[in-house]
């Protein structure tokens, strides 16, 4: 079994310590403060996803960016970053500048007193959640799930639900499917992106990823027998037959969306695999992004 695969298998367990972990510390802004979470790749989507959730939730404005694309000159009553090694440049410097201007950000991490420690408020550390593997799983779900937790929602059925979607069969449609298209709405959208990233790293998968009511407005062309469209959470009303008249094949779930995820991971996983390549090495990528100084 490869590393990834491994640490796929351990979400159930790591969700659920997360979630204690929530207990702790508490939410990490008040009921109506603005709130921004910064993150790269797929600490970016788990942003995306959390974000969203908050604000529709009306816990107040809550925004997620990629790190060269926050907007510094923009005040927020709080701040969060989210690295998974803390090594990650573009996260270290949006964080001097904020440590420099009085405003540090909170930091949620796997690995403790890193490179990015000294600019932060406070750590949240999510050790137990850590990784060997370059692509990553638990550490960014079990992220989510602590945001998740902070806000007050039941984490418990997503634990259960992560337990069945390990026993999900992959279908060998699925797995030989020549195009894959990521499909969300509201807090989903940013998991659809997270599962659309994870085909392409481990697999080297063609995936296309879409708030759910845009795909009708264009992307909806390149559906064809042989395809695949995931929903994820509930699909709009009529966009499934939609799907069904192109012949692609349309997949959706009753379990808890980021369970759902669990299962776009092994489908990763399975597709690497039946390419002859490696998921815990994948093409062009490193564990965390270091970039040299000029």
């Amino acid at each position: 079994m490869s590393k990834t695969s491994s640490e796929i298998a351990s979400q159930p367990d790591v969700w659920a310590k997360a979630a204690e972990v929530a207990k702790k510390t508490g939410p990490l802004a008040s009921d109506e403060d603005s709130l921004a979470v910064i993150g790269c790749g797929t600490s970016w989507f788990i942003a995306q996803a959390y974000t969203r959730m908050r604000e529709v939730g009306g816990e107040g404005i809550s925004d997620a960016f990629t790190a060269t694309e926050f907007p510094m000159d923009r005040e927020y009553d709080r701040v969060v970053c989210l690295s998974r090694s803390g090594t990650t440049s573009e996260i270290i410097d949006v964080m001097k500048v904020l440590y420099e201007a009085g405003r540090p950000a909170v930091l949620v991490t796997a690995v403790a007193g890193g490179p990015a420690a000294p600019y932060a408020d406070f750590e949240v550390v999510l050790d137990f959640a850590d990784e060997e593997s370059v692509v990553q799983t638990r550490f960014a779900t079990s992220a989510l799930a602590y945001f998740r937790a902070t806000l007050g929602d039941d984490v418990d059925k997503a634990v259960e639900d992560a337990k069945k979607a390990l026993e999900v069969e992959i279908p060998q449609s699925w797995i030989d499917a020549t195009q894959i298209t990521f499909l969300g709405t509201g807090w989903t959208i940013g998991l659809a992106n997270e599962a659309g990233l994870k085909l392409r790293e481990a697999s080297q998968s063609w995936t296309e990823t879409y708030p759910a009511m845009e795909y009708r407005h264009g992307p909806i062309s390149i559906a064809e027998p042989g395809r695949l469209v995931w929903i994820f959470g509930e699909a709009p009303n009529g966009l499934i037959d939609q799907i069904d008249a192109t012949g692609a094949e349309v997949h959706t779930s009753e379990l808890d969306p980021m369970a759902d995820l669990v299962v776009a991971q092994r489908l990763a996983v399975a597709r690497a695999e039946a390419k002859g390549l490696n998921p815990d090495k994948p093409r062009h990528l490193t564990r965390s992004v270091i970039l040299d100084e000029e």
